[in-house]
């Protein structure tokens, strides 16, 4: 196991090969549930070697905006399913950036357009961490799902708001998330 202050070029590499990353989050209180939600389709993004963000899409919770809002602690985790075994954590401090956010047209510029993207998740990084990852198993990547698209398609503009409005404006903890 070895830990560094930022993204180094190999673990840059290793990132920009996988096909899906990990997000996992937690309230502050004792008993609350801690969130780990697995992400994929080319929506992860280095910025700097402390800064990275993912566009987040439309779903059935919140729980990572309501997280940051309330403590802003975010770990994310990357496996090696081919190649050499790897694991990579980054840790970070994040924010939840809104479509009415300034920042939103240029940062939204760097992902494919979609009616689900919901908010960017960005993070400053304070921790790396390579683990071995001996354990976990091969498998082969066939390719994209294309069940989000075609249910954002059906859902339309409207009815994604309003499935937002619905499901992703607290968590399961009763936080408020940063959409509303």
């Amino acid at each position: 196991m070895s830990f560094h202050e930022s993204i180094r070029e190999q673990e840059l590499e290793f990132i920009s090969k996988q096909k899906m990353f990990f997000v996992a989050s937690a309230p502050l209180q004792q008993n609350g549930h801690i969130n780990v939600s697995p992400k994929g389709s080319d929506s992860f993004r280095v910025l700097a070697p402390n800064k990275v963000m993912y566009m987040d899409l439309v779903g059935s919770g919140n729980e990572t905006s309501a997280h940051l809002l309330e403590n802003g602690r975010i770990t994310f985790m990357f496996c090696s399913f081919d190649g050499p075994p790897n694991i990579l954590r980054l840790y970070g401090n994040g924010e939840t950036i809104l479509p009415k956010d300034e920042r939103w047209p240029e940062l939204s510029a760097m992902f494919t357009p979609r009616l689900s993207n919901r908010q960017i998740i960005m993070a400053d990084i304070y921790l790396v961490q390579n683990s071995c990852g001996y354990s976990v198993p091969l498998y082969d990547y066939v390719g994209e799902r294309d069940f989000a698209q075609k249910w954002e398609d059906k859902k339309g503009y409207q009815g994604l708001e309003e499935y937002k409005k619905e499901k992703n404006r607290i968590s399961l903890d009763g936080l408020p998330t940063a959409l509303f």
